[in-house]
C-alpha cells in the first residue's frame, strides 16, 4: 500500500510539473525574429529593449482591397504583426468582403476562430471530420459570432448586395492558414494528375484545368 501511495503522489508531483511548466514563467516573451535560434515560435527580445509598439498594430479600420478572384481579403494581426503577442496564443484578423464575395474552404491547423459580424450578412460553416463529414452552417447578421474549431474545414460567404466586415480571433499567435484549391491544385511541383483524377473523381481534362487556375 505504501508503494502504492508513492507511485501515486510521484505521478501527480509529475503532472503537477507538466501544467506549471507550461504557464508563462515571465510578464512577456517580445518576438525578435532576426535572432537566430530553432524554437517552437520566435527567440524573445532583450526585456531590456521592449516598447510601446511591440505590442501595438494600427490599421484595422482600413478597409481591406476586395478586388480579389475571391471578393474577399483577410488582414491578419499576428505575431509577425505585433511581436508583443509571441507565446500568449491569441492573434486577430479584418475580413472584408465585396458583394457575394467568399472566404473560400480552407482551415486554421493551430488554432479555434471565433468570428463576429460588424456589417453585411455572412453565410458561415465548417464541416466536421471523416466519416460524417456534417456540414454546419447558419446565416449570421451584425452582432452575431460563430465558432470554427481547430482543424476543421470552414468557410464565409457574403450573401447580401452590400459589402461585409467581420472580425475573427484565434487561439494562437501564428494559427496557419490552409485554403484547400491553393494547397491541392496550386501546388508546386503538382500535385499527380494520377492521384487527383481518383481522389476527385474527374478525368485528367478537368484537373488540367483546375490546375491552370492557380
Amino acid at each position: 500500500m505504501a508503494s502504492q501511495l508513492l507511485f501515486l503522489a510521484l505521478l501527480l508531483a509529475m503532472t503537477c510539473s507538466i501544467s506549471f511548466a507550461a504557464e508563462s514563467l515571465q510578464d512577456f516573451c517580445v518576438a525578435q525574429p532576426t535572432r537566430l535560434g530553432a524554437v517552437n515560435g520566435i527567440v524573445c527580445k532583450d526585456p531590456n529593449l521592449v516598447e510601446a509598439n511591440d505590442f501595438f498594430y494600427s490599421g484595422l479600420d482600413i478597409a481591406g482591397n476586395t478586388s480579389t478572384v475571391f471578393g474577399s481579403r483577410v488582414t491578419s494581426v499576428r505575431v509577425n504583426q505585433i511581436p508583443g503577442l509571441n507565446t500568449f496564443g491569441i492573434s486577430i484578423a479584418r475580413i472584408d468582403f465585396a458583394a457575394w464575395g467568399v472566404n473560400p474552404p480552407h482551415t486554421h491547423p493551430r488554432a479555434t476562430e471565433i468570428l463576429t459580424v460588424l456589417e453585411g450578412s455572412l453565410q458561415v460553416g465548417f464541416v466536421t471530420s471523416n466519416p460524417e463529414n456534417k456540414l454546419i452552417t447558419k446565416i449570421l447578421q451584425p452582432g452575431d459570432v460563430f465558432v470554427f474549431p481547430e482543424g476543421l474545414v470552414h468557410f464565409q460567404y457574403n450573401v447580401g448586395y452590400t459589402t461585409a466586415v467581420a472580425y475573427s480571433a484565434f487561439s494562437s499567435q501564428n494559427p496557419g492558414t490552409i485554403t484547400l484549391a491553393n494547397t491541392v491544385f496550386g501546388a508546386r511541383p503538382h500535385i499527380s494528375s494520377d492521384i487527383l483524377t481518383k481522389a476527385f473523381l474527374v478525368d485528367k481534362e478537368a484537373i488540367y484545368n483546375i490546375q491552370s487556375r492557380f
